[in-house]
């Protein structure tokens, strides 16, 4: 009974082939244009990427709704006001982005976009006065947040537009982290081959009769069975290592494996963190429940693989047109305090 339940079993059902994983099946076939010859291609690469696909979603649908990131905006809005350090400076930091004056370029009806700015955050721990009722209280601990290096690469026509986008870019980058991977594994190989070369031409040196020096200078020839021992044994761990690196001819089917893998487990290649705080006007984090009243919001920080940058923190926004700073004027302004 046991084996017809298991031949008549029906399979899992494989997940639909969306426009989605076929644009990014498409983009895996120009990272990796050998993936084309691959065996199983489709079959295994479409249910590793619905698995990222859904992860990844999971988070950007939990991502905050877009700020409008204006001058006028800027006292209205605490995160616009944590943001940035003045209302001045919204206009001028994001008009520095190549991709926001590419993006109204190739769109000249689009009144505003909608974009994913990062950030460098950093937490500043010192000691200031804090007024409690009628008390003040002096060397209290306190936390500041401030935000830097803001970045502008990715534009949309609509949020949800945005949002798709953004689940396309991290599955992206997960699977450049598997490419990587095959990279080092590659390098790893390439290392090992040289370094058995290297030692069997010694060991061979040390087995012919007379090779070296070792009789012309009296040497006791048990000094060369223990180096012809030790050379062996160097030589046996490097075929292990190679052997775990599997078959060159090999090589395609395990990229398609390392490639299905890593897309298969995302939340070990990703983090991505809810940062839930409430800070008062000058960005002092404090507590919603005692002292003066201060402003919660949430934003990503995130951390993804292969990226140079590290852990940044991310918000949707919303851009005019007309705040546009055209870039032969942001960069007069930076040549300024260039020496």
């Amino acid at each position: 009974m046991g084996l017809f339940h298991r031949l008549w079993r029906p399979r899992a059902k494989a997940p639909p082939v969306t426009p989605q994983i076929r644009k990014l099946s498409e983009r895996l076939l120009v990272l990796s244009p050998s993936l084309k010859l691959a065996e199983g291609f489709h079959e295994c690469v479409t249910p590793a990427l619905a698995c990222s696909i859904d992860y990844v979603s999971g988070f950007v649908r939990s991502v905050p709704p877009p700020r409008e990131a204006s001058a006028a905006n800027w006292l209205d809005d605490p995160y616009i006001h944590a943001f940035f350090a003045a209302p001045d400076e919204i206009a001028r930091v994001l008009s520095r982005s190549a991709e926001l004056h590419a993006w109204f370029e190739a769109h000249p009806l689009a009144h505003e976009t909608y974009a994913v700015m990062s950030m460098a955050m950093a937490e500043r721990r010192t000691f200031g006065v804090e007024q409690v009722g009628d008390a003040v209280h002096a060397d209290v601990a306190r936390t500041t947040l401030s935000f830097d290096d803001h970045q502008v690469r990715v534009c949309g026509e609509t949020q949800s537009d945005l949002r798709e986008q953004i689940v396309e870019r991290v599955v992206e980058q997960i699977a450049l982290e598997a490419l990587a991977q095959i990279g080092a594994d590659e390098s790893r190989r390439d290392a090992l081959v040289e370094e058995r070369a290297l030692l069997k031409t010694r060991l061979q040196l040390l087995k012919r009769q007379g090779a070296g020096t070792h009789r012309m200078l009296g040497e006791r020839e048990t000094d060369g069975v223990t180096e012809v021992i030790a050379l062996q044994a160097a030589i046996d761990e490097n075929e292990r290592a190679l052997g775990a690196l599997g078959l060159k001819t090999d090589a395609l089917a395990r990229e398609l494996r390392v490639i299905c893998d890593v897309l298969s487990h995302p939340e070990a290649h990703t983090h991505v963190e809810m940062k839930h705080v409430c800070l008062n006007p000058m960005n002092v984090v404090i507590d919603p429940a005692a002292g003066p009243p201060g402003s919660g919001i949430v934003f990503p920080l995130a951390r993804l693989p292969a990226s140079p940058l590290g852990e940044r923190a991310f918000s949707l926004v919303r851009f005019s047109r007309a705040d546009l700073v055209w870039m032969p004027t942001v960069l007069g302004e930076i040549s300024r305090f260039v020496i």
